[in-house]
């Protein structure tokens, strides 16, 4: 009796422990991936003055400046307002967005003005040059 309840506990160990294993690959596997794909990212946005980002962290922290300095391992952000810097691993980084794409409030302003003069110069114009409908030119 004691033969078989062990045998059922070591056939037992074994079945969760290969499960557990597998799990665990798989999550290295794409962790891995996501630390190249921000690798890749900061690679892109370049390093300098110029390469503002916005840094997201796992544990939901975000930094914003520009990238001083990429390594193989990490990279480190410097706030502009404070001048402070710090290291960030790319294993730690949730996501990297370059910081300022986008359109601006500024820009939306300016094209909804357009837009809304463009409406109103037609709804003047096309009376001046239909005539009341009688003319079968191209704006009538």
């Amino acid at each position: 009796m004691i033969k078989r309840v062990f045998a059922v506990m070591l056939s037992s160990f074994i079945i969760f422990a290969t499960i557990g294993f597998q799990q665990v690959g798989a999550q290295s596997s794409s962790d891995q991936q996501a630390t190249e794909k921000v690798r890749t990212k900061v690679q892109k946005i370049g390093v300098g003055v110029n390469a503002k980002v916005d840094v997201k962290l796992h544990d939901n922290t975000q930094l914003k400046g520009y990238i001083a300095e990429s390594n193989q391992d990490s990279f480190t952000v410097v706030d502009r307002q404070t001048g402070s810097s710090k290291s960030v691993s790319y294993a730690d980084t949730s996501s990297v967005k370059k910081a300022g794409s986008g359109i601006s409030t500024k820009t939306w302003i300016i094209l909804g003005a357009a837009v809304v003069g463009a409406a109103v110069t037609w709804a003047v114009v096309k009376p001046a040059f239909c005539d009341g409908g009688n003319v079968t030119r191209f704006p009538c």
